[in-house]
């Protein structure tokens, strides 16, 4: 494998994926990319310009006329839309009811995928997110789906605080016309439902040794 290396994170909505993610990556001294945090910021972006929940013929005007950028800030990266940083409002209520309806729509998910792969192209990276493995880097040997049983996801996110409607997140990022929802083929798929974060990061790091990416240079 030539140039930058990604691990590629894929998974279901409080499967813990993120927090192995972002853990893994500051073992490994890669950058973190949340994919799920770049499709809030295009959602919250799109509400903006919206009285409502955003239809669709909305949301495509306001991602077209928006000057989209990605940073890295340290060893995270970050979406800017129109030079603003949306970062505080990522979770708020209306962006949760919302990100799952922007993130079926094909121009989110083109210029997200566009960021994600220049960003990659510069800095070893562990990306997370839903179609990393399967649509965004299928290239990339190491690629895991980290999952949970739905009680235990959706016990996990109101012990975050959070509102997410579980079983409808699931529902609509599974069925979506483009980019769906599922473990690639070669992807190892963990269930972290009885396991915890270090355990789960230890499997990672097992099959990533396995697979020689660590001895690989830069």
């Amino acid at each position: 494998m030539s140039g930058p290396r990604v691990i590629a994170i894929d998974g279901p909505a409080a499967s813990g994926k993120s927090t192995v993610a972002r853990e893994l990556a500051q073992q490994l001294g890669f950058c973190w990319i949340n994919s799920g945090a770049f499709y809030r910021a295009l959602t919250w972006w799109v509400l903006q310009g919206a009285n409502s929940a955003p239809e669709n013929v909305v949301a495509v005007a306001r991602l077209q006329s928006a000057g989209v950028t990605s940073e890295f800030r340290g060893n995270d990266a970050c979406l800017l839309v129109d030079g603003v940083d949306p970062s505080g409002h990522l979770r708020e209520a209306a962006v949760n009811a919302s990100v799952s309806r922007v993130s079926q729509i094909p121009e989110a998910r083109e210029i997200v995928g566009r960021e994600l792969r220049r960003l990659a192209s510069f800095r070893d990276c562990v990306v997370e997110g839903r179609d990393i493995g399967t649509c965004v880097f299928p290239e990339t040997p190491c690629k895991f789906y980290v999952d949970a049983s739905p009680e235990e996801r959706a016990r996990r996110r109101s012990a975050d605080g959070e509102t997410d409607r579980i079983a409808e997140r699931d529902r609509l990022d599974s069925q979506r016309a483009v980019a769906p929802l599922f473990a690639a083929s070669d992807a190892m798929v963990i269930d972290s439902t009885h396991l915890t974060v270090g355990q789960v990061i230890e499997r990672v790091l097992a099959r990533v040794a396995e697979l020689g990416l660590l001895a690989e240079a830069r």
